[in-house]
């Protein structure tokens, strides 16, 4: 094991594919913080306490900051993975079964393409095109990714259906594109949604992160980063699969428990 640059270099044949424990850290808190985002959706919207509504409503600009951070790990860890294919297509199953429940039981809470949706296919979608991504340097398959991430930023329904940077350039989506519910996981078409992540503008998010994966692959990060500082905070991280698809009915029993015991 040696440095170059500032950066651990572990060579081919000692320790291949050392384990990066500062993303593992950074996904778990992360996901503690996505875990209290929905808790205070569930409080305020399902059981129509005011604080819980005022609290979701105060974090709820900071979202697509946490949201795109877990988004951008999942594509790093895209190229540290052996089979995209089996990952995918798990993830798919889950998203599928959730919003299976969810059609059934609680319809009003209907997820058609959420942050699961979103994985599933981002996962597929690179293991798919990964022959040619593989061709592009990462630096600027990088740029080439945050460019497009900003000229596509407005382009969900909800925020204008509009490609380019508002303020400066931009020409709107043509009507008809927006009317089309097959798009809905685009970005484009009209539908509703508890949870939404369209592939316009996330994608590039993914992309980006599948990017630097590159360099994480080849043991190229800041040396620190493979030292675990906070075990339990790893731990998380490791296994945001399993607690994000359970976080979601057990927040919900604990609210209906408090409920019950002091609404009177």
């Amino acid at each position: 094991m040696s440095e170059k640059g500032g950066f651990l270099v572990i060579p081919s044949g000692s320790r291949p594919g050392a384990r990066i424990h500062f993303l593992d850290e950074v996904r778990g808190f992360d996901l503690i913080l996505m875990v209290f985002f929905h808790a205070f959706y569930v409080i305020g919207y399902l059981f129509k306490y005011s604080w819980g509504a005022w609290l979701f409503q105060f974090f709820n600009p900071a979202e697509p900051f946490f949201a795109g951070l877990f988004i951008f790990i999942c594509g790093i860890s895209c190229r540290l993975s052996h089979s995209n294919w089996k990952r995918g297509g798990l993830l798919a199953l889950v998203a599928v079964g959730m919003s299976l429940f969810l059609y059934l039981f609680m319809r009003e809470e209907m997820i058609w393409f959420g942050v699961l949706h979103f994985l599933a296919v981002s996962i597929l979608l690179f293991a798919l095109l990964r022959p040619l991504l593989d061709r592009i340097p990462p630096w600027a398959g990088l740029i080439g990714s945050a460019l497009l991430l900003l000229l596509t930023w407005w382009v969900p329904v909800y925020r204008g259906s509009m490609l380019g940077i508002k303020g400066l350039f931009g020409t709107d989506i043509p009507g008809w594109l927006v009317d089309i519910p097959a798009l809905y996981p685009l970005g484009l078409g009209a539908g509703e949604g508890a949870d939404y992540f369209p592939l316009l503008p996330w994608f590039f998010c993914f992309l980006g992160g599948s990017f630097v994966g590159v360099w994480a692959k080849q043991n190229r990060f800041p040396r620190w980063m493979y030292v675990s500082r906070l075990p339990w905070l790893s731990w998380l991280g490791r296994h945001t699969l399993v607690i994000y698809v359970l976080h979601q009915p057990v927040v919900f029993g604990l609210c209906w428990l408090f409920v019950a015991l002091f609404q009177h």
